[in-house]
């Protein structure tokens, strides 16, 4: 009989995570498996938020930034990871102006003041990284302002402008008085989000921009992958085939919600399930490692331009080697 294996989980409340809360996933033999719910942004009593305490080695296995864990990895931290992806975002929706000026494309970004989350943030590193690579417009010559400290230390590249300013909530007013021309956040401060403070997003069509994005590099881009403590996958090498396979039963029982016309609160939900499956032509939230490779590599890729690690390195070697056959 196998040993009985205590892990702690930390994860968000997506759909695609509901099985985990409701007991409908179900642990594998062995593992003794208790799971919080925090968000990616959440910070517990303490200040620290679900990523710091992976990292510190509060969670055994948590819903994890890509960037950092690439910056874990370049950096020896004692983390592995499974090939599974619970959050994507394109970056298009997430650059957000002001709706009197005149910025309309990514050109227009050149030697503005762009507010993030942190520099390393999976959304700024994507942000970036598109601006230069997909969009021809070098994100060096942007004026960087970060509002949350970096989860693992970096050194900035060399001539590249960042300050912190802190105060993310604030940014909704600093738009509007013109201390910032942009921001990119997938989730805009509360003055925006309630209509206190004004913001639009910087392309007038920006489902038709994701859309492009899609059919140009074949995939949703990763925001967060599934880190696991490299300790306990050494020690339990059954392990992470075992978690890879519980996130997959979840991620399909979550699908299945949707084929009730009236399980979200949108009252188009299912014809838009219908829509989009027919505009991407395949399932965008696909795991496994196959599947997800050239999605990573990019990441990667990024990551090195930006300077956040030395050198790019095989997307084979960010996983537990069990799960590459996925």
């Amino acid at each position: 009989m196998r040993e009985k294996i205590k892990l702690r989980m930390g994860l968000d409340r997506y759909d695609r995570h509901l099985p985990f809360f409701d007991g409908t996933a179900r642990a594998p033999d062995g593992i003794d498996l208790s799971v919080d719910q925090i968000g990616q942004s959440s910070t517990l009593r303490d200040g620290r938020d679900r990523h710091a305490r992976m990292v510190e080695g509060v969670y055994d296995v948590a819903e994890f930034s890509m960037s950092s864990y690439l910056i874990a990895r370049a950096q020896g931290l004692p983390l592995t990871a499974i090939p599974i992806f619970p959050r994507r975002l394109f970056s298009a929706s997430q650059m957000w102006v002001h709706p009197d000026s005149d910025l309309w494309t990514p050109r227009d970004l050149v030697g503005k003041k762009v507010a993030l989350s942190s520099f390393q943030t999976t959304l700024s590193l994507l942000a970036k990284g598109d601006l230069k690579f997909h969009y021809d417009v070098p994100w060096e010559d942007i004026h960087w302002l970060t509002t949350s400290p970096e989860v693992i230390d970096v050194a900035m590249k060399p001539g590249v402008k960042v300050d912190f300013i802190g105060n993310r909530q604030r940014l909704g007013e600093a738009l509007e008085a013109g201390e910032i021309d942009a921001f990119f956040l997938p989730h805009p401060p509360k003055s925006v989000s309630t209509g206190k403070t004004r913001a639009r997003r910087l392309f007038k069509d920006t489902r038709a921009q994701e859309l492009a994005y899609f059919k140009a590099h074949g995939d949703y881009p990763i925001m967060h992958v599934v880190a696991i403590r490299e300790e306990i996958a050494a020690r339990h090498p059954w392990l992470p085939m075992a978690l890879h396979t519980m996130f997959e039963d979840a991620r399909r029982m979550a699908r299945e919600y949707y084929e009730d016309p009236n399980y979200s609160m949108l009252a188009w939900g299912r014809l838009d399930v219908e829509e989009e499956a027919d505009l991407f032509g395949r399932d965008p939230w696909e795991n496994g490692f196959a599947r997800n490779r050239a999605n990573v590599a990019r990441f990667i890729d990024y990551s090195h331009d930006q300077g956040l690690i030395p050198a790019p390195y095989a997307p084979e070697t960010l996983f537990h080697k069990a799960t590459l056959e996925t």
